[in-house]
């Protein structure tokens, strides 16, 4: 009865906002849900945006969390097509672009992340793109069809894991693909230079021309339409379209306005939220693309960007929000596909804060799991066509031990046996 009179808002009607909905009603909140996303089109997931969905191999219907009529039965009150333009913390209310006012009790900012802009000249043509969205899906099957039927070039900025999906996708069609990447190699911020060449070979192996080392500087066109690129080494290449895939900047813009704490843009900046996933102000969450979270088990401020995140820490903030003990110490994890090639990856190691990558498996046949290790203790993990191991690898990981690395390199040994085995240990597993 006392959850009858409270309401409950989300702002962002993405795959974070819709789970934080549905377990807001599975745990048996009674008052108001409302969810408020400023697309037309009911929460979806992203990763078949770039995989499954591009290629045409799934369905439009088959992106969406919940069927349309879930919504109605699970008496969830969702608004789409209205942006929020104005959080009131002192009236606990936010306001829609039409002017309409809704009050809260708790509210959950789901805001997501937006793609980044080449700040270039010619990024108005009409064939320039970004996938971000669904209507940007949309707009990019039909792009990549009429590309691959009539042979016609792609040029893709950015070689992160949005970049190099797009490119298997466009290949697949059979258009001509070049990527331009300001790195020594894709996924540089990621993988390393260890395992990006790797990712150079696969691409290379299907027609893919990279360029390293540059950037682009102008998309040239005429009466509308991209006709070439210019890239800072003088350069110029073919192009009927473009896609930037330079990375998502977190949509913060509400939560600023609004005074919450900001995390360090060092730390990958979007909203301070504590393990609980509460902001700066007790009465707000934030969950999703947008949260940066003081991560328990990492031990370092982490917003994470990743289909899992979304899906973890939807929940776990409307967990919070009934007043749930919460701690978010989520491993890290997403995936990727790419032709022949799957890949899961647990864990989190930026640039610098590993000292050693141990391959186990056959990294020329594409076939094996990578680990980053300090000090001896696995930081991340990736198994490339290697699967049924995320269970171990982030075991290892959460473990914080010390690992003998020629045991984590040899295939006969279990992966299960080596969290209890310190390194330098007697009866270590080598």
């Amino acid at each position: 009865m006392v959850d009858a009179h409270r309401t409950f808002v989300i702002v962002g009607g993405g795959l974070a906002g819709a789970k934080a909905a549905e377990t807001l009603r599975t745990e048996g909140f009674s008052g108001r849900v409302i969810l408020l996303g400023d697309e037309r089109d009911h929460p979806y997931e992203r990763p078949p945006l770039s995989k499954g969905y591009l290629l045409g191999k799934e369905e439009r219907d088959s992106v969406f969390v919940h069927e349309t009529a879930w919504y109605a039965g699970a008496d969830i009150e969702l608004h789409l097509g209205q942006p929020v333009t104005v959080l009131d913390r002192a009236g606990r209310s936010v306001q829609l672009g039409d002017g309409t006012v809704v009050h809260y009790d708790k509210l959950l900012l789901a805001t997501g992340a937006e793609p980044r802009r080449l700040p270039i000249p010619g990024t108005d043509l009409a064939g320039v793109h970004h996938l971000r969205r669904l209507a940007h899906a949309d707009r990019l099957r039909n792009v990549l069809t009429s590309l691959g039927r009539d042979n016609g070039h792609l040029v893709i900025a950015g070689a992160g894991w949005i970049g190099l999906e797009v490119a298997a996708a466009a290949r697949e069609y059979g258009a001509e693909v070049t990527v331009v990447q300001s790195g020594p190699t894709p996924l540089h911020h990621v993988v390393g230079p260890e395992l990006g060449q790797i990712f150079t070979d696969l691409h290379s192996d299907h027609g893919v021309r990279f360029h390293f080392g540059v950037r682009l500087t102008e998309i040239i066109g005429q009466d509308g339409l991209v006709l070439a690129v210019r890239t800072d080494d003088g350069e110029e290449y073919p192009a009927h379209d473009v896609l930037a895939a330079i990375g998502a900047a977190p949509r913060t813009g509400l939560a600023e306005a609004a005074g919450l704490a900001m995390a360090a843009r060092k730390d990958g900046g979007g909203i301070a939220v504590d393990a609980s996933l509460r902001t700066s102000d007790p009465h707000i969450f934030a969950a999703g693309d947008v949260a940066n979270v003081a991560h328990p088990l990492l031990g370092a401020r982490l917003r994470v960007e990743h289909w899992a995140n979304a899906l973890n820490s939807g929940p776990a903030a409307a967990r919070a929000m009934l007043g749930q003990e919460v701690g978010y110490d989520r491993v890290p994890y997403f995936f990727s596909d790419q032709y022949d090639l799957g890949l899961e990856y647990s864990g989190w190691a930026p640039p610098g804060s590993y000292d050693q990558v141990v391959i186990r498996g056959d990294a020329g046949k594409r076939e094996f799991i990578a680990f980053w290790l300090k000090d001896h203790k696995v930081l991340a993990g990736m198994n490339v066509n290697v699967w049924d191991v995320t269970d171990a690898v982030q075991e290892l990981i959460r473990s914080d031990r010390q690992i003998d690395p020629d045991a984590l390199a040899d295939p006969s040994v279990p992966l299960t046996s080596l969290t209890g085995k310190l390194h330098g240990e007697t009866g270590t597993a080598r």
